[in-house]
């Protein structure tokens, strides 16, 4: 019976339209252990995604994909939850709890199970994995590797039938590695579990598979065992083979007539037998550290000491010593938290190191272990642009300097895209395309080829080979020994805070049992002295295929040539290069100078305003006084002059998110209930609440407002059935609004809730836009204290989110900070004030309302209204253009427009 069946899969994501899948069809038995390999982009992490409901990507989707004989979308996701299990890359964007214990409980809590269920589960997890020990320790204390295994038991506490994998052991070394994969061996071995395995390092998981499912550009090419998988690669000559195991790779090069190996000790087995048939020779690779002086070190660390906690009782680095050298490649190799990431980040000058010195002669250029971490632009190209926004270079030069960096790591194609929506190995390509576009001297890299395919490693390492015979040093972290084996110069192992042994590949690979390359593990008992696949071909004098060689690269970004220089310069007249920015429709001249006029008589009259701080002159027993009709001269002339400013700003112009068309041609049904309920339903509730319940009912009336305040939310629920991710949003923004309330607490009326409110109802509409504002109010009055005014601040506040929602659906309000802030200051001034002015008399002197005494309400509350309506404008300046494109990020990625 299969597992998974899937046919005729096609998909495309909504924010970009590209094709991520292409008509993709496969088949994984119940039981056995599938690898999905291919190049980075491939669509694998895609098509891993599909195979669980709640982890689908939003787009057009097409094709049938079965689970267990069943239709996905047939199985609940509460089945899905507890049947599928899914491992991701990161630990750290998986891990949710404090405690080790309180994650393998999680799922199972999550789940319902009673408590029994969940300690006997978790008892025999623990023992199953051999975690007891570190139990109750927190997961902040675990090392990579421990993290990877902690996701991996947390998963399968629940018993899935089948573990989903993407790429769990990209971030481990060697050894964390292949005990992250023989754990998996085991599952599928001894519980019977179905594996199905996304993975770049084939080395080890080629030995654990029962079958090999290859995809190249979204298709599904081949599928088949190892052995044929590797056939299918050798014979249709795609680069892809110089990823399959090296035991696999030196028997293709050998004519020998026997069964190809796989693992390790296939491949130790198959070396011995063709060894006594053609003895080898010792291969050339006796080369020695090349003789440099201290004039040719370009950074050296003498005696490093570093540690995180303030009291110094866990050094990190411990007397470090180290010096990289004028166009050398130094790869620094060990275990997972010996400090390999904390010593790049001290000879990067990024921390201070407690004792010891950094002596730097040159210009550092730093690709980070996360290269997520450098971007902060909306587009790939834009990321691009930035390094040399600085710089004064013609546009040509910028232009042929862009290309040869798009070009050189592959990233022409993804200058469109989303830096967050590349995959692991794509945003490694354009993390290190703008480091190069900074031309530095040394190249300081933190797992460089972690997410890279096989065939890119090649052409990668051409660019670090290029880079060091122009005199750029390259300091390289990595776990991954085989890149390190095959192209560094010298390589050196960091242990417990230093480096206890260092020198050139063949002598620091050949010395070593554990931390060492697969061909050395194979050959070492023939050829002691081979590393690298090469190294043991060339001793059975065979010569290495050359597509397995370091390939020939691109100009570097400063790099000068005719071809690459006539190429920007067509690009830049006849396509869209990843230097071109949209450039917003300006308002015309006329509107700009009257709302600046406008704009500048209200911040007179605030000013003005101010200054007036004795209220006593303002009211009376008899009213309100001359002075106070002067201040109200002032209010009405505030208010007139915030019209006139966003009428002239309400020109239509290029927006910071869009509404839908639906939205802008009418407003969905469940808008005018909610419209209703906003603008009747509440108020009448308000009144006879105070009316018959009395002021000290508020709680009541808070519930009533908030249930009615719900209504439109249950009509999404029945209508359109929302995701939990939805829901999550508006629980963060929420979360936020109240936040703020409390970071600005000893401001009076200096709060950034309606500016948040506005937000959230012009992003996600105006039922969330009511939502947001009337939940913050009721929750933030947790800590300043509820009162008989919490239904009201309630009722105005969630009415402002949802005006901004319709406003800005029906096209009458432009997402523009100027235009969001003059709206901001009208409804702190006009909806905000005009309501809880009034409603104060209502609250505490209900038999005094009447005319005057609402006036005079108006009149000793205009201050606080001007100062609640600067800083809503304020704060929508300084939140509304990011905030706004964040939530437009993610309606687009994860579906949650209508």
């Amino acid at each position: 019976m299969n597992c998974y069946c899937v046919k005729d899969l096609k998909f495309s994501y909504s924010a970009s339209g590209d094709t991520a899948l292409d008509s993709v069809s496969f088949s994984v038995e119940k039981g056995s252990f599938a690898v999905l390999c291919g190049a980075s982009g491939c669509g694998k992490t895609t098509l891993l995604r599909h195979l669980k409901s709640v982890l689908r990507p939003c787009g057009e989707i097409s094709g049938e994909i079965y689970f267990m004989g069943t239709p996905l979308e047939s199985v609940s996701l509460r089945e899905q939850a507890s049947r599928i299990g899914f491992v991701m890359q990161s630990p750290e964007n998986q891990v949710v709890t404090d405690k080790v214990w309180h994650e393998l409980a999680f799922g199972l809590e999550s789940l319902g199970l009673e408590s029994t269920v969940i300690r006997r589960r978790v008892a025999e997890t623990a023992a199953f994995f051999g975690i007891e020990d570190w139990l109750y320790k927190n997961v902040s204390e675990l090392s990579g590797g421990e993290k990877q295994l902690l996701c991996l038991a947390s998963v399968m506490a629940m018993h899935p039938d089948v573990l989903l994998l993407d790429e769990p052991c990209a971030q481990l070394d060697p050894i964390a590695a292949e005990k992250l994969l023989s754990e998996l061996g085991r599952i599928n071995r001894e519980l019977g579990t179905t594996v199905i395995l996304s993975e770049h390092r084939l080395e080890e998981a080629f030995a654990y598979a029962d079958s090999v499912h290859y995809m190249e550009k979204g298709r599904m090419l081949f599928s088949g065992t190892p052995r044929e998988a590797g056939a299918f690669l050798k014979d249709s000559g795609r680069p892809m083979f110089c990823a399959m195991p090296a035991a696999m790779r030196i028997w293709s090069r050998l004519d020998s007539g026997f069964e190809c190996p796989v693992s390790v000790r296939d491949g130790k087995a198959f070396l011995k037998k063709y060894a006594e048939i053609n003895p080898p020779a010792e291969p050339e690779n006796n080369e020695a550290a090349p003789q440099k002086t201290q004039e040719d070190a370009v950074l050296s660390a003498r005696n490093l000491w570093f540690h995180y906690d303030a009291d110094g009782t866990k050094d990190i680095l411990r007397g470090l010593d180290i010096t990289l050298y004028r166009g050398e490649i130094y790869a620094l190799m060990g275990g997972n938290g010996a400090g390999k990431t904390t010593a790049l980040r001290v000879l990067a000058g990024l921390s201070k190191p407690c004792r010891g010195a950094v002596e730097c002669s040159a210009k550092i250029g730093v690709l980070p272990q996360y290269p997520q971490t450098l971007f902060v632009k909306k587009t790939v190209g834009e990321e691009l642009l930035e390094m040399l926004e600085g710089a004064h270079l013609e546009k040509n030069e910028k232009q042929m300097r862009l290309r040869n960096a798009a070009v050189l790591c592959e990233t022409d194609s993804l200058s469109e895209r989303h830096p967050f929506d590349l995959s692991g190995g794509e945003a490694q390509k354009a993390a290190l395309a703008k480091i190069l576009l900074g031309e530095p001297d040394i190249l300081l890299l933190d797992e460089p080829t972690k997410g890279l395919d096989a065939d890119f490693k090649r052409r990668f390492a051409g660019i670090l080979k290029k880079l060091c015979r122009r005199g750029v040093s390259v300091l390289c972290v990595s776990h991954d020994t085989e890149f390190c084996a095959e192209y560094a110069d010298r390589c050196g192992l960091m242990f417990d805070g230093s480096i206890t042994a260092e020198g050139t590949p063949a002598d620091f690979f050949s010395g070593n049992t554990f931390y060492t390359t697969s061909a050395n593990r194979m050959a070492k008992e023939i050829v002691p002295r081979a590393v690298t696949v090469s190294h043991v071909l060339g001793a059975f004098g065979a010569r290495q295929n050359e597509a397995e060689m370091p390939a020939e690269t691109a100009e570097l970004p400063w790099e000068r040539s005719a071809e690459t220089t006539d190429t920007a310069v067509t690009d830049t007249k006849n396509k869209k290069t990843a230097a071109s920015v949209k450039s917003p429709k300006p308002l015309k001249t006329w509107r700009k100078i009257l709302a600046g006029i406008l704009f500048a008589i209200s911040v007179s009259i605030l000013i003005y305003a101010a200054g007036i701080t004795d209220f006593t002159k303002l009211v009376s027993p008899e009213g309100i006084t001359a002075p106070a009709k002067e201040q109200l001269i002032i209010y009405a002339s505030l208010i007139l002059s915030l019209f006139g400013a966003a009428a002239c700003l309400a020109k239509r112009s290029p927006p910071l998110c869009r509404p839908s068309e639906k939205n802008r041609r009418r407003l969905a049904k469940r808008t005018f209930i909610a419209a209703l309920t906003v603008v009747l339903a509440i108020p009448l509730t308000l009144l006879l609440g105070i009316s018959y319940l009395g002021a000290n009912s508020y709680g009541l009336i808070s519930v009533f407002v908030l249930i009615e305040g719900m209504v439109p939310f249950f009509l999404i629920f029945e209508g359109r059935k929302p995701k939990a991710r939805e829901l999550a949003v508006v629980a963060v923004l929420c979360a936020m609004t109240v936040a703020g309330r409390a970071v600005f607490f000893m401001l009076p009326q200096f709060k950034p809730v309606m500016a948040m409110t506005i937000i959230a109802g012009v992003a996600l509409g105006g039922e969330t836009g009511f939502i947001v504002g009337s939940i913050s109010m009721l929750v933030s009055n947790l800590m300043f204290s509820q009162g008989p005014w919490t239904p009201w601040q309630m009722f105005c506040m969630g009415a402002v989110g949802f005006l901004a929602g319709v406003l800005f659906g029906k096209g009458a309000l432009r997402p523009t900070k100027l235009s969001l802030a003059v709206f901001g200051a009208l409804c702190a001034v006009v909806i905000y004030g005009g309501i809880m002015n009034p409603a104060s008399v209502l609250m505490w002197s209900p038999e005094s309302f009447n005319i005057k005494t609402v006036i005079a309400s108006y009149v000793t509350g205009f201050p606080m209204d001007l100062v609640h309506g600067l800083a809503t404008a304020l704060f929508l300046v300084l939140l509304s253009e990011p905030m706004l494109e964040k939530l437009d990020r993610i309606k687009t990625k994860y579906g949650l427009e209508e």
